[in-house]
């Protein structure tokens, strides 16, 4: 109830901010109802389903998630990973992922994970959205065109099919589509229609033409699925057995990751619409509890929803009192309209996903990041999207990471300076403690930068070997806020090194968790007590004194 809560301290469930709220909810209700119907049936299952969904994690998230303001439901992000656990493991497996999913949800909030998955690198996000922008919408030239039916389990050889019944392409269907695509994208744009939704116009448009001319070759969802139950779901507890979640505990954890994924990205741009501040910890809480309910209700995965987050904002709507309103609307929609939705074309689904599609693609984004971006980022980047496309989302998705993660560092490794200290460097620290300058026979070399296992090559390339031998080497670590066990094996390598050839060596200036470090290891033994300091003065008052 951490929504609620902080709803009530701000004074936003007081009733002057009801009827906002109030007008917020049924617009965005409105707006989801097109769209939960065509994520549903792109992703496999019945567009009642999508209905069910948009409820119930609507309700869950809005009362239960970390961010006041965002509105939950399905998304164009989980097509491509429903799809394929569908076509694989059938309905109920897709419910039993979900559930399962949510479950990892929960654990990801107690674990406080919330702020780790916002650090997934841009290049990354931007190349698996766009990879599935493409994916929805190739996968909605069926509907769109009116073509027959292609098999083929990868893009590549559904992109081929379709394009070779191309020419088959249905006349009312496609012009329908059209109509359709057109309305959604440029009734926004008509001044008395600004506020209107375009994906709504262009369902009851393409409905009513189809309605008065009867196409016999235009798809319904009534000629495929049938009519949509009038009525909310009854529970349902799928039949769960030890082998069914080890077969779906890895789509589940790809339901997860991208759900979390998705409701961080749209809490982040609702903070910055509406000026709140998120708990991200709480959110993933929330959406787990909303995938934990919903395919028991006979929903699918949900998550947030930025679109319909912002249609939210935009609206007035500043408390989880809006998110309420629009599950509820969709309650009455489903109670008192379910059968008219029976003559909606799939046609004009697919023109509302195509464009979904052209959204999450951000090709003007992609663009300016391939132009402007280091040219890391862009092979990132570019190698998300195509593994996205043409082998799998997951795949992508850690694919992309461990490339970021080896970029960051190289990157951080490349920072990592070790270098020599001479008389000029040192002049003032020299003439404080009374020194002209170093003796002959002692070197200086100064750590700057996290001594972790990638510049633990550095370190020792620089030390290893040093200027004919010195006979006092001292090494400071004063800009050295860590050290993880391959740098202390580098240092120990180092040191034991130049002690077999007669160089003593003095550690000076570790912060109290390098030395803790260092001590735990055994180095500090190893160096002598009092040859591992705390500041570099002291390292040169031990110059003339005896081991």
């Amino acid at each position: 109830m951490f929504v609620l809560l902080e709803a009530k301290r701000a004074g936003l469930l007081g009733r002057r901010h009801w009827l906002p709220n109030i007008v917020a909810g049924l617009i965005v209700g409105v707006v989801a109802l097109p769209l939960a119907m065509a994520f549903a049936i792109a992703s496999g299952v019945k567009p009642e389903q999508g209905l069910y969904t948009a409820i119930i994690a609507g309700i869950a998230v809005s009362l239960f998630g970390g961010s006041r303001v965002q509105i939950a439901g399905p998304t164009g992000a989980f097509i491509v990973i429903l799809a394929g656990i569908v076509a694989q493991h059938g309905v109920e497996g897709l419910q039993i992922a979900t559930l399962m999913a949510g479950i990892i949800l929960v654990l990801f909030g107690v674990a406080r994970m919330g702020a780790v998955i916002r650090f997934i690198p841009a290049p990354v996000i931007v190349g698996f959205t766009a990879g599935i922008g493409v994916i929805i919408w190739v996968g909605q030239w069926k509907d769109f065109f009116g073509l027959p039916a292609v098999e083929g389990r990868h893009f590549h050889e559904k992109l081929w099919q379709l394009l070779q019944v191309l020419p088959q392409f249905d006349w009312a269907t496609t012009a329908l589509a059209l109509l359709s695509l057109v309305l959604v994208v440029y009734t926004s744009r008509i001044p008395r229609f600004a506020r209107v939704p375009g994906p709504l116009v262009a369902l009851v448009a393409a409905t009513l033409i189809q309605a008065v001319f009867g196409f016999e070759t235009v798809a319904t969802i009534g000629s495929t699925f049938g009519e949509i139950p009038r009525g909310l779901p009854s529970f349902q507890w799928p039949e769960i057995t030890m082998t069914r979640l080890v077969e779906l505990i890895g789509p589940a954890f790809a339901i997860a990751m991208l759900g979390a994924i998705e409701s961080m990205l749209s809490a982040v741009v609702a903070d910055g619409m509406a000026g709140t501040r998120h708990n991200s910890n709480q959110e993933l809480i929330g959406q787990g509890i909303a995938n934990v309910l919903s395919p028991l209700f006979g929903g699918i995965a949900a998550t947030g929803a930025i679109a319909r987050t912002a249609t939210n904002i935009r609206n007035g709507g500043n408390s989880p009192i809006a998110g309420v309103v629009h599950a509820l609307t969709l309650v009455l929609i489903l109670l008192f309209l379910a059968p008219f939705a029976a003559g909606i074309p799939l046609a004009a689904l697919a023109a509302i996903l195509f464009m979904v599609a052209w959204n999450m693609s951000e090709l003007r984004h992609v663009v300016k990041m391939i132009k402007r971006a280091p040219r890391a980022d862009v092979f990132i980047l570019v190698a998300t999207f195509c593994l996205t496309v043409f082998a799998d989302l997951v795949v992508a998705v850690n694919i992309g990471v461990v490339l970021a993660m080896l970029h960051f560092m190289r990157r951080m490794a490349e920072s990592v300076v070790v270098r020599r200290q001479d008389a000029g460097s040192l002049k003032h620290e020299l003439q404080r403690e009374g020194w002209d300058e170093l003796p002959a026979n002692v070197l200086v070399y100064s750590v700057d930068g996290p001594f972790f296992f990638a510049a633990a090559d550095a370190f020792q390339r620089a030390l290893g070997t040093t200027h004919g031998d010195p006979r006092i080497l001292i090494i400071r670590l004063g800009h050295v806020p860590f050290i993880d066990a391959t740098g202390l094996q580098a240092m120990e390598t180092v040191v034991l090194s130049l002690h077999e050839r007669g160089v003593r060596v003095i550690v000076s200036e570790p912060n109290p968790r390098v030395y803790g470090k260092l001590r735990k290891m055994g180095l500090v033994d190893k160096l002598g007590a009092d040859d591992v300091v705390p500041t570099f003065a002291q390292a040169l008052a031990r110059i003339d004194q005896p081991v």
